[in-house]
């Protein structure tokens, strides 16, 4: 008998266990490691949720904290699924006084979904629980015990338990880091005399003088980035009167559209106040561009840290500057003798004029969207899709917002504001600009990818 195939034994074991599911830690099978191999539903889930309690019927108990929320939970998000994109690298080192994150057991499995969830969960409970009239406390126990359920049944409780370890750990770390971000605000602020002067149309103190003194998460995010405002002047031909005079003429013949898009960009009460508009944007583009875990990520991360300088940016040029609304202007120089005075359409906001808020939030949103996802692809905001409201023929549904691309979005928004009469045009030009230098600044000085 020939013996000669019992040779070839060894070797064929080799092959058959070659294609046989890997061992895994637990008696399910094993997770892919891989981040990017994971939906973002989790991603999605989570922002539905934090939106919900963004939005507000009255009042405003966030102040200008919902950039934070969305820089800080998406540095979270992404530094504890970052193990699981070997193509990037942590922003550790890159941000501002940002501690070292924890390693992931060399050699063991982790599924990324369980971390993300664990890390969301927990950075959601400590950003919006001290904002009581907000915070559902329900809706995040239940959504992350929903998912905490699936997750485990998928993966096994060794994977499971380790994947929740490591994201509440990132969470902790991070939430004690941006503790410190405003640390060096000053105590008490001086509104300096003078023409164009800002002043409060009710009498009450301007609104968060000392954002602008907030950490910058990206050290130099703001060079070259803020303009100078007009130079104020009454001579009908200046600039000055010229932008001023422009916000009158068009208050007197607004359109349907034009105050349904001013209203639909108010964002105050009832809607998502101070930036939470942006929190709802991403929360659409994960849904209409269903990223990947890893790519939802690293789009989580970059807007956040950018919306986040950019909002100080925006605050820091405010108050340096103290710039007149137009309605000051109007009232007293354009139009003095008008009975009863007149009034914009949007009532003004208590912060000074120069830049429009909107314009650089909206623009440097639009810069890192349009660079992860393309300068050329349809978008819709659903933000206040269902919301009624009174634009002047009874209620009505305020619905979409679709648009071309993300910078035909910047577009509208920013000229929302002059439609409700509430800034001017060179501050909306202007706010577009430092917007854009802020963003771009950003992308220069933080590498994501290794």
């Amino acid at each position: 008998m020939n013996f000669n195939f019992l040779r070839k034994i060894p070797l064929l074991v080799i092959g058959i266990l070659m294609v046989l599911p890997t061992a895994c830690n637990d008696d399910n099978e094993a997770p892919d490691t891989q981040a990017s191999t994971y939906s973002s539903e989790v991603v999605k889930r989570w922002l539905e949720v934090q939106t919900s309690m963004l939005y507000v019927a009255t009042g405003n108990p966030f102040g200008f904290n919902p950039s934070r929320y969305m820089a800080y939970c998406g540095v979270a998000l992404y530094e504890a699924v970052l193990p699981g994109m070997p193509e990037y690298q942590t922003l550790h080192g890159q941000l501002a006084a940002m501690p070292a994150m924890p390693t992931a057991e060399a050699g063991e499995d982790y599924h990324w979904p369980s971390s993300a969830n664990a890390v969301l969960a927990a950075m959601t409970q400590k950003f919006y629980s001290p904002i009581t009239a907000a915070y559902n406390e329900q809706a995040v126990i239940n959504l992350e015990n929903e998912l905490n359920t699936q997750y485990r049944a998928e993966v096994g409780d060794v994977v499971f338990e380790r994947s929740v370890a490591f994201g509440k750990e990132v969470a902790d770390l991070i939430f004690e880091w941006a503790k410190t971000d405003n640390a060096g605000w000053p105590s008490a602020y001086t509104i300096p005399a003078g023409n164009g002067i800002w002043k409060s149309e009710t009498g009450a103190a301007p609104v968060n003088p000392y954002w602008g003194f907030n950490r910058l998460l990206v050290p130099g995010s703001l060079e070259n980035a803020i303009s100078p405002p007009l130079t104020y002047s009454t001579d009908p031909a200046s600039p000055y009167y010229v932008n001023m005079n422009e916000v009158y003429k068009v208050s007197k013949e607004l359109t349907h559209e034009q105050k349904l898009i001013a209203k639909y960009f108010n964002d105050s009460n009832p809607g998502y106040p101070a930036g939470a508009h942006y929190v709802v944007t991403l929360k659409d583009v994960i849904g209409q561009f269903e990223p990947d875990l890893a790519k939802a990520a690293f789009t989580y991360a970059k807007l956040g840290i950018t919306m986040l300088d950019a909002s100080t940016g925006s605050f820091k040029a405010k108050y340096e500057h103290w710039t007149e609304r137009p309605f000051s202007y109007i009232r007293s120089i354009i139009d003095p003798a008008a009975d009863p005075v007149w009034k914009p359409f949007l009532t003004t906001p208590g912060f000074p004029d120069f830049p429009s808020n909107h314009a650089i939030f909206s623009s440097s949103v639009a810069h890192v969207l349009s660079g992860i996802y393309g300068s050329n692809v349809p978008f819709t905001d659903t933000s206040y899709d269902g919301i009624m409201a009174d634009v002047g023929n009874g209620p009505e549904n305020l619905g979409t917002r679709q648009y071309a691309s993300f910078d035909a979005m910047v577009d509208e928004v920013s000229m929302s504001r002059l439609y409700g009469g509430i800034h001017y045009r060179y501050s909306c030009d202007e706010g577009k600009k430092q917007g854009e230098k802020t963003a771009q600044n950003i992308e220069a000085k933080v590498k994501f990818l290794r």
